[in-house]
C-alpha cells in the first residue's frame, strides 16, 4: 500500500492509494479550512458551506440531482466540517470514478449559492445545532474546548450559534470561498482497487482509457512533486493514467490563491479551570483534561499509548476502576485532540446522576493518573496497548474511506505522507519511562480542565482542585 503523490499546475496536491482488493475505491477531497478560522461575525460558515455545496453547483443544479447522481450508480457520499479542514468524499465502483470527480469538482468549484436555499438551508443549521444541545455525549466535547480556548476561534463551536448562521447570506459564503477555497490549499485522495479492471465493463470508460493513453505528453507537463516517491514509478502505461487524466480535466482550471492565516494559541493557564452546564439530563457528561501539544510533536505517539492504557477499550485502566469495579459509568475513554500549534489530552465519562459519585469517578480518574506518572506501568501492560493500537490501524486499512483520510489528514495538516508501518515502528519504540516522564509533564495540577452537562450548579464544584 505504497501511495503515489502529484501535484498539479494550480497546486492541488494528489495522491494514489492502491489497496489493490476489491474495484472500490473512496475519493476524498480535503481543503484547509474550518472553524478555527473563522471570526465572531462568520462562526460557523465553515460548516454552513460544507451543507451549501450539495445545494446545487452549474452542472449539477440541486440537492436531488447531486444525491440522484450519487445514489443512480450505487454510490455513498457526504462530508464533514472539523476545526481545521474540511471534507467531501464519495464512495463507489471504480467504474463510475469521472462522475465521481466530476460531482465533487463541480459542487467546490461552481456552487449556485442561490438566495432561497441559503435561507431554507439555516432552519435545517439550526436543528442540527439543537440536536447538537440534545446530545450531551456530543456537547461536552464543545463545552470543554469553549473553557479551554477562550475567546478564539479554537473554542468555537464548529456549527456556530443560531443568531450567527441567521445573519449570513451569499456574500458572507463568496468572501469565504475566497479566502481558503483553493487548490493550493486542498489534498484530493483516491483510495482502492485502483488497478482492479472493473471499467472494461463500461465501453464509455473503455474509451476513455484509450484516450488516456494518447496524451501521456499531457502529463509531462504536470508539476509531480515529492521525486522521491515518484522517481521510481512510471505513470505510463498503468491505470493511474486513466485517474490523473481525468482528475486534470476536472480540476485543472481551479485557480490558487493565497490562504487565509489562523491565530496562533497563546496559551497561560495558571490554576484549574471549570465550566458546568446546567441541564436536566439523566446522565451527568463530563471532559476532564489537561493542555498538551500539537500534532508536530513527535511524543505524539507516547502519548497515544498513554491514552491506551488508561482508556482505550474494555481492558483499559479506567474502564475496569470506574465501570466494571464501582459501577459508576457506563462509557468512559480517555484520548487526544491536537492541532498544529496546541493539544489536550482528555477522559469523558456519562456518570450517575449524583454529585458524590461524580467526584468518586473524577478522584479515580486521577488516581490512575497519578500511579502512571510514579512509574506503575507493566511491561505486559504496555505491550497489550501496543498490539492493540496496531491491531486498530490495520484494521482499519480494510475501508478505503479511513485508507483516504489516513493519508489525506496527515498530507493537508502536515504536508507529508506517514505509512502503517513508520506509525507501528515509532509506537513499538515506546518505553514505560518514557510514558511516565510525559505523563509528569502533562499531568500537572495548575493545567487541569474540567467541563461537566449534568443537573449541577458551578458552585457544586468550587472545591474541584480538592476533589
Amino acid at each position: 500500500m505504497k501511495p503515489q503523490e502529484f501535484t498539479l499546475k494550480n497546486g492541488l496536491r494528489v495522491i494514489f492509494v492502491d489497496t489493490k482488493t476489491f474495484p472500490t475505491l473512496t475519493t476524498l477531497l480535503l481543503v484547509g479550512a474550518g472553524s478555527r478560522y473563522e471570526n465572531e461575525k462568520n462562526n460557523g460558515i465553515a460548516h454552513f458551506f460544507e451543507h451549501m455545496a450539495f445545494k446545487g453547483s452549474q452542472k449539477y443544479p440541486n440537492s436531488f440531482v447531486i444525491s440522484s447522481t450519487v445514489e443512480g450508480f450505487g454510490g455513498v457520499f457526504n462530508a464533514f466540517t472539523s476545526k481545521d479542514h474540511t471534507g467531501y468524499w464519495i464512495k463507489a465502483t471504480t467504474e463510475h470514478f469521472e462522475t465521481m470527480i466530476d460531482v465533487i469538482a463541480d459542487m467546490i468549484q461552481t456552487p449556485r449559492l442561490l438566495p432561497e436555499e441559503i435561507e431554507r438551508e439555516k432552519g435545517v443549521i439550526k436543528e442540527e445545532i439543537n440536536m447538537y444541545e440534545d446530545t450531551p455525549q456530543r456537547k461536552v466535547g464543545e463545552i470543554f474546548e469553549n473553557l479551554v480556548y477562550p475567546d478564539h476561534p479554537l473554542g468555537f463551536d464548529i456549527a456556530g450559534t443560531k443568531e450567527i448562521v441567521q445573519s449570513f447570506n451569499r456574500l458572507t459564503f463568496i468572501d469565504y470561498i475566497n479566502s481558503l477555497y483553493h487548490p493550493n490549499n486542498a489534498v484530493l485522495v483516491v483510495a482502492g482497487g485502483l488497478s482492479e479492471k472493473s471499467e472494461i465493463r463500461n465501453p464509455c470508460l473503455a474509451g476513455r482509457q484509450a484516450k488516456s493513453e494518447t496524451n501521456l505528453k499531457r502529463f509531462e507537463n504536470l508539476n509531480l512533486k515529492n521525486s522521491k516517491i515518484v522517481s521510481n514509478f512510471d505513470i505510463r502505461g498503468s491505470s493511474l493514467s486513466y485517474y490523473l487524466n481525468i482528475i486534470e480535466e476536472k480540476f485543472g482550471n481551479w485557480k490558487s490563491g493565497n490562504k487565509l492565516s489562523f491565530i496562533k494559541i497563546k496559551e497561560s493557564q495558571t490554576k484549574p479551570q471549570i465550566l458546568i452546564k446546567y441541564k436536566k439530563t439523566e446522565q451527568a457528561h463530563f471532559v476532564l483534561g489537561y493542555r498538551s501539544f500539537g500534532f508536530n510533536d513527535e511524543r505524539k505517539y507516547i502519548l497515544n499509548l498513554l491514552a491506551t492504557i488508561l482508556g482505550g477499550g474494555m481492558s483499559s485502566r479506567l474502564f475496569i476502576q470506574v465501570r466494571e469495579r464501582r459501577g459508576l459509568c457506563y462509557y468512559i475513554s480517555s484520548g487526544s485532540e491536537s492541532y498544529d500549534d496546541c493539544g489536550s489530552f482528555i477522559t469523558q465519562a456519562g456518570v450517575t446522576n449524583n454529585l458524590e459519585k461524580v467526584k468518586l469517578a473524577v478522584r479515580t480518574v486521577l488516581e490512575e493518573h497519578e500511579k502512571i506518572k510514579s512509574g506503575d506501568i507493566k511491561s505486559e501492560e504496555l505491550l497489550k496497548a501496543k498490539e492493540m493500537i496496531k491491531g486498530r490501524l490495520m484494521l482499519s486499512m480494510e475501508d478505503s474511506m479511513h485508507v483516504a483520510s489516513f493519508f489525506g489528514t496527515k498530507k493537508i495538516l502536515q504536508n507529508k505522507i506517514i505509512s502503517p508501518e513508520e506509525i507501528i515502528a515509532k509506537i513499538e519504540s515506546v518505553t514505560p519511562q518514557e510514558i511516565a516522564t510525559l505523563a509528569k509533564e502533562i499531568f500537572i495540577p495548575k493545567n487541569l480542565n474540567f467541563a461537566l452537562i449534568g443537573r449541577f450548579e458551578q458552585k457544586d464544584f468550587q472545591d474541584f482542585d480538592k476533589t
